[in-house]
């Protein structure tokens, strides 16, 4: 085999799929059917050392970088992509957007209760009527003595039926640009859950509304410049993509691995299934793509280690991975036929987990339009 930046992880990589083997598999589609997060895993988690792979070791830290978490959040997803998104949400929108954007006093504050899995950390960006226009959210936050006043809601939140901790984008200025960033604490007086969601996918990861209702900040707890956070939001945003492009990743090579055992198992007419052009032709096609997905998303999460623009990369790299895994879900159904489409075997889970890739993160048609958009500027 040719050299891939995940060999440098590889120990790291076996150990999160015997954990993912022997900790998520056996329990996979009880979690899906009860719509819930597997018990006591961010505690687990970060007994791995994998809550805060790329925060700094000052903090409990792993200090390592887009490469190795994309590693860890394909393996995850190769056997459950919602524990995945989970891990996604806390680890790279919460913990790695505090390790680089928040002052040493929140970092001292928040890194080390979310990396020893004491608290539980996500982002709140999405709105009830604002979704791929972030900057055009309405929550705002209002000066007030000793702090910030906050009134909005927030929608689609990975964690937020469970959250301790959010990193909430709110307006604190007129300007349509001019957003901030905040932490804010689940005990904090005005913050509450709205409703627990239920979605056709990603059901073991539970996504909820937040409602913030004269919700009063401490004025330490602003990251960063006030209504200067779409900077560091749009740079967090690569990261992010890659690891969502990850979660696709494990749930393509997870639906090829159940395609091909099964044709090969399968006997129709006296002979195994992946006999018959039809059936090879389809797994031909989802290894093709799964390898083509895979070079493009650690190229990627190689751009986002070495600090280089990588707004376009990460961008091709989510659309192409999210539509590979929903197209190799919907192809390892077809291979399986009748017992694709029932619940016997997790084709139908991963495919239905797939879609929403396609959609949170920035939609396939949003990103097109950023690729275009750096190309444009000749990035």
């Amino acid at each position: 085999m040719l050299p891939s930046p995940k060999d440098e992880y590889r120990e790291i990589i076996e150990v999160v799929g015997q954990f993912a083997g022997r900790e998520l598999a056996p329990i996979v589609d009880e979690l899906d059917e009860h719509e819930q997060l597997a018990p006591g895993i961010f505690g687990k988690l970060a007994d791995l050392g994998l809550l805060g792979i790329t925060a700094p070791e000052a903090y409990g830290g792993a200090g390592l970088g887009a490469v190795a978490a994309s590693a860890v959040i394909e393996e995850l997803a190769y056997v459950d992509p919602g524990t995945a998104l989970s891990y996604l949400a806390h680890s790279l929108l919460f913990v790695h957007n505090v390790a680089h954007n928040g002052s040493d006093a929140q970092k001292e504050r928040y890194l080390p209760g979310c990396i020893e899995g004491r608290l539980a950390g996500g982002l709140a960006m999405t709105e009830p009527g604002v979704g791929s226009d972030a900057a055009g959210m309405a929550t705002r936050a209002v000066r007030e003595s000793g702090g910030w006043i906050l009134n909005g809601s927030k929608m689609f939140i990975t964690n937020g039926p469970f959250g301790d901790v959010f990193l909430v984008y709110a307006r604190t200025s007129e300007s349509h640009r001019r957003l901030s960033m905040f932490i804010v604490e689940s005990d904090f007086a005005g913050f509450s859950r709205g409703r627990k969601l239920r979605k056709m996918g990603m059901r073991s990861s539970p996504t909820g509304e937040l409602v913030l209702e004269d919700c009063h900040i401490p004025a330490e707890n602003l990251v960063g410049v006030e209504a200067e956070a779409i900077r560091p939001m749009m740079k967090n945003l690569d990261i992010e993509r890659v690891g969502l492009a990850a979660i696709s990743l494990g749930i393509a090579r997870a639906c090829l691995d159940h395609a091909f055992r099964y044709a090969r198992e399968r006997q129709q007419f006296d002979q195994p299934i992946i006999a018959f052009q039809a059936v090879s032709h389809k797994i031909a096609d989802m290894y093709i793509e799964w390898k083509a997905a895979e070079g493009l998303v650690y190229e990627a999460a190689q751009a986002v280690d070495a600090g280089v623009r990588a707004r376009k990369l990460s961008a091709a790299a989510k659309t192409f991975a999210s539509e590979v895994a929903t197209r190799s879900g919907l192809a390892a159904i077809q291979v399986l036929g009748g017992y694709g489409y029932i619940r016997e075997f997790p084709v139908e889970r991963l495919m239905r987990d797939a879609k929403l890739v396609e959609i949170g993160g920035g939609t396939s048609e949003i990103l097109r339009n950023v690729v275009v958009g750096e190309m444009l500027k000749g990035h």
